[in-house]
């Protein structure tokens, strides 16, 4: 195992990171896939990544991600807290919220967390985060007082990363992407500021997917061929943990078109990198669209179709409207997005259950 700077903070972590989700027990909805480990066999598949070097373990608070964060808690204790680098998160915006929920983690955890995330931020609520006496200010008041030592924002859009990465009270920020979705991570190399901030890199496997058509070691080296601190992989047996820790990492980088080029044997892929340059003025989420999309065909099938369902046809209407087409001047890889977005829609209709009342 090879350890990276985490930016400023002054911490080495190990570059493969381990995702603990896939450990907790329980039926979790929002989560396409776990074990459900009872304590005993979650404690073994720590203790081998352990072995083998890896020294940060990312968690989320419970209840939403089942009792993953209490585990962690529990084999911290056992290997001992120093040797251990834990990240832990919430879904909270608000300064009362974040706070309280580092109480709750602290509590869960039976120690302070390393690191502590503002859980999926996005556009929509980052006024809130960033705002005074919001989430942000919050976590830094908890770090004044010891209850975690690092300040983060994890995020899906270069937007709130950016903004993040331009913030001094942020000590580190997580972001998605892997060899398909590697537009962001592309902006990212390129940005300066991003540098001075750990950076902890989660989707790897784009929610298991992709190690259908790549290797581990593939998918792992490529992301760890970015400027990142740690690449996180979800990880809930010891086989996986032997794909991604035993094999020799090669920091080569796969070309977008190649990637393309094998999703092909499989369907029709988008070439959308998710490089999020696309601003919609009507607020469709072109990228995510176009994400799901692919997962439905990667073996996401269902999960990906509900997330469709939610808003692909209200996007499929505003598409229509548009008279600006702001979207197909600011695509660098000149793709017909509303086109693309009204086939998407008509997709969803053909297979979602008893399709949509007209």
């Amino acid at each position: 195992m090879r350890y990276r700077k985490l930016g400023n903070t002054g911490i080495w972590v190990s570059e493969i990171g381990f995702g603990t989700i896939p450990v907790l027990s329980g039926n979790v909805p929002v989560l396409p896939e776990y074990f459900n480990l009872d304590l005993e066999e979650a404690l073994s598949v720590f203790e081998y990544a352990y072995q083998l070097g890896c020294n940060l373990y990312d968690t989320a608070i419970v209840p939403e991600y089942g009792d993953a964060e209490i585990k962690t808690g529990i084999f911290a204790s056992k290997v001992g807290r120093k040797n251990l680098i834990i990240s832990d998160k919430a879904r909270f915006y608000t300064g009362n919220e974040i706070y309280q929920a580092v109480q709750c983690s602290y509590e869960n955890l039976g120690t302070y967390a390393d690191l502590y995330f503002v859980h999926q931020a996005d556009e929509k609520n980052a006024e809130q985060i960033f705002e005074r006496y919001g989430a942000l200010d919050a976590l830094v008041e908890c770090k004044a007082e010891g209850k975690i030592r690092f300040v983060g924002i994890a995020s899906h859009y270069y937007s709130v990363l950016y903004r993040g990465a331009c913030d001094e009270r942020v000590d580190v920020l997580q972001g998605s992407g892997n060899i398909l979705e590697c537009g962001m991570l592309n902006r990212i190399e390129q940005e300066p500021l991003f540098r001075k901030k750990g950076f902890l890199l989660n989707k790897v496997y784009a929610a298991g997917i992709l190690p259908s058509f790549f290797p581990v070691s593939v998918l792992i080296g490529g992301a760890l061929s970015y400027p990142i601190s740690s690449a996180l992989i979800g990880l809930g047996t010891i086989e996986q943990v032997k794909q991604a820790m035993e094999g020799k990492v090669l920091y080569r980088r796969y070309a977008f078109e190649d990637v393309i080029v094998r999703l092909e044997q499989a369907f029709l892929p988008i070439g959308c990198d998710r490089c999020q340059k696309c601003c919609c003025p009507y607020g469709v989420e072109i990228s995510v669209l176009f994400r799901q999309y692919h997962y439905y065909f990667l073996g996401k099938d269902y999960w990906a179709l509900r997330k469709l369902d939610m808003n692909v046809r209200e996007c499929a209407v505003l598409c229509e409207q548009c008279k600006e087409m702001l979207c197909l001047q600011q695509c660098p890889r000149k793709i017909r997005i509303p086109e693309m977005v009204q086939q998407i829609c008509e997709l969803t209709k053909r297979h979602v259950r008893n399709g949509w009342i007209k």
